[in-house]
């Protein structure tokens, strides 16, 4: 049987319920391999079988665990959510909200993974596959608390709810319809989103900030059709050419945006927010190391904010894709038309239709030859932003402290969850709880993404101990 991790320790009268963590745990890592097999891809319409695999594997989980009324929920053109519930705390009982995702990013580049991003595979420690820990970990430290509080106790201290959505990796595109729907079967007290990154391995973390985001489409045309490049290149001008030059005017030479007003509407952070960054502390070279960023490459800014505020609260553009001929399919012609596809993160106090507005607007002033340039927006959320006070909050930081062996950090995070906010709106500003699953080694969505097996562990038992600390607060 799996040890109890050194540094953890047990909360008085939680010795049976950490016993049953533990005790389930190999059950556990084989639920969570089954899940990640399945390439849940929600980007990709090809994979919209797997992504109903995956949400009908993710409800049996739920079941086993111990949840009543068990549902796929279908939303037009989305792919399923699934819920379920366990409400045998009573009324009086606060009411816990737990949420995950079930649907991964694609494994594009599958050849440079050390092993098949599909199959789980341990190394050092780590469950390497896509999913294994953004997010499909994340569903399963709720139901390895939920069934440990089932098997010992006959259920948790608290009524719990579950939403697992199964497009967060798009944006959550069709979450309006959702919560109009069924916002009513879904009210809580308190959000808990396992979804998040700890501050180190072995350091738990607790994030009161999110980025926003927006997407954007950007086609250039120069001709009716390809023509010749050598009957015709140097005097006539190519789409692809005109792209890498309209790209290239999105950033000044210290990289940082050079959109005019694109950050006009960002806050500045309060004292402070800006004593908790300064808490935590920044190791450069130790930030290289995680990203694997190769000798002699530097990091972008003009040196006005640090590394921390500078990817947790200041916006970006980022070209993430192109659309043009691969250089096995290329031939020696001017290309007509070329897309790009531009991923923006959105600082505390952005509005996205302002901020698509300038980018819009700085696309057509700057493309240039005379090119046709056109822009669509895809998915777009504001930041969010929480004070890092209060009982709830309390609660986390007292259930990571027991599980992990020390007090959790309060971070920042540069990336996106759109379900945090509308969620939170929704149900009267319950407050919302966002704990770490990964660890920056993780590299979720990009190649090799891992799990730390002993953290997952720990994680698992702080959902456990969480569920009391919030009956008890909350009550």
């Amino acid at each position: 049987m799996p040890a109890l991790p050194a540094s953890t320790r047990v909360p008085d009268g939680l010795e049976d319920v950490a016993s049953g963590v533990i005790e389930q745990l190999p059950q556990t890592r084989a639920w969570l391999e089954d899940l990640v097999r399945i390439p849940s891809i929600s980007d990709v319409p090809a994979h919209a079988e797997d992504c109903r695999r995956s949400a009908e594997q993710t409800a049996r989980l739920l079941t086993e665990a111990g949840l009543e009324d068990v549902r796929l929920l279908e939303v037009e053109g989305a792919h399923p959510y699934v819920t379920g519930s366990w409400l045998g705390a009573g009324p009086d009982a606060p009411t816990v909200l737990l949420y995950a995702h079930h649907d991964v990013q694609p494994a594009a580049t599958a050849e440079r993974w050390s092993s098949p991003p599909f199959e789980p595979t341990e190394r050092d420690g780590r469950l390497y596959g896509r999913g294994a820990a953004d997010d499909k970990a994340g569903i399963l430290a709720h139901v390895a608390a939920i069934r440990a509080w089932t098997t010992t106790r006959g259920g948790p201290p608290v009524n719990v709810k579950v939403i697992v959505e199964g497009e967060e990796e798009v944006g959550s595109p069709h979450l309006g319809e959702f919560l109009a729907a069924h916002a009513g079967d879904l009210d809580a007290d308190v959000i808990v989103l396992t979804d998040l990154v700890n501050w180190k391995v072995g350091w738990p973390g607790l994030t009161w900030s999110l980025r926003g985001m927006a997407e954007a489409y950007v086609t250039v045309r120069a001709l009716q059709r390809p023509v010749h490049s050598g009957m015709w290149g140097g005097a006539v001008p190519d789409a692809l050419t005109g792209l890498l030059r309209l790209l290239a005017s999105l950033h000044d030479e210290h990289g940082e945006v050079a959109v005019a007003g694109f950050d006009d509407d960002v806050r500045e952070l309060t004292p402070a927010e800006r004593g908790r960054l300064e808490e935590l502390g920044e190791d450069p070279a130790a930030m290289r190391d995680e990203v694997g960023m190769l000798d002699g490459v530097d990091f972008l800014g003009d040196g006005r904010h640090g590394l921390l505020e500078q990817i947790w609260f200041r916006p970006s553009i980022t070209p993430v894709g192109i659309d043009a001929p691969a250089i096995a399919e290329a031939s020696n012609t001017l290309l007509a038309r070329a897309d790009a596809k531009l991923s923006l993160r959105l600082a505390p106090g952005q509005d996205p239709d302002r901020v698509l507005a300038t980018l819009r607007d700085h696309l057509e002033a700057h493309v240039p030859f005379g090119l046709q340039v056109e822009m669509t927006s895809g998915q777009a959320n504001p930041a969010w932003v929480t004070e890092p006070a209060g009982p709830a909050w309390e609660a986390a930081e007292a259930a990571m402290a027991a599980a992990y062996g020390r007090a959790p950090a309060a971070l920042g995070c540069g990336g996106s969850i759109p379900f945090a906010e509308p969620f939170s709106e929704a149900f009267g500003g319950a407050p919302c709880l966002l704990v770490g699953i990964e660890d920056p080694g993780s590299n979720a969505h990009g190649e090799d993404e891992s799990l730390h097996l002993e953290d997952f562990t720990k994680a698992c038992l702080t959902e456990a101990f969480l569920l009391e600390e919030l009956g008890r607060r909350l009550r």
